[in-house]
């Protein structure tokens, strides 16, 4: 299974607004790795703010909005609401590479040993 990762919005919005980055409806591209990821729009589940159990164990876990919606839920920027629950979120874009590292890595000039070096190169550019 290849890695995924989960991109913020505002984190895209800055990178956007720096021409950092390409985003279309399915793909993110950071432009100075070259590197292409197929996304979909989630968010991260960062708490439970009810107090109630969370029946779904969502808490700390990254979903799709599409699998969200099949469980109910109601999203409005940072928050999001499920039957007696509610939670803040953080939404984005969850992504896994279009390729495989050791094909990037041959097709392009990447001296990074992986994807997570060259996402922490990436993010620490800024």
């Amino acid at each position: 299974m290849r890695n995924r990762v989960f991109f913020p919005q505002e984190a895209l919005d800055l990178w956007t607004a720096d021409d950092r980055v390409d985003v279309s409806a399915d793909e993110l591209i950071l432009k100075s790795e070259e590197r292409r990821f197929r996304v979909v729009e989630a968010v991260h589940i960062v708490r439970e703010v009810t107090g109630t159990p969370d029946p779904n164990e969502l808490v700390g876990k990254v979903k799709s909005r599409a699998y969200l919606a099949e469980l109910g839920a109601e999203l409005l920027e940072g928050s999001m609401i499920i039957g007696e629950n509610a939670y803040d979120v953080v939404p984005g874009f969850v992504g896994a590479p279009t390729t495989a590292f050791e094909d990037h890595k041959k097709a392009t000039s990447c001296a990074a040993g992986s994807d997570e070096e060259i996402l922490e190169r990436f993010a620490n550019a800024g």
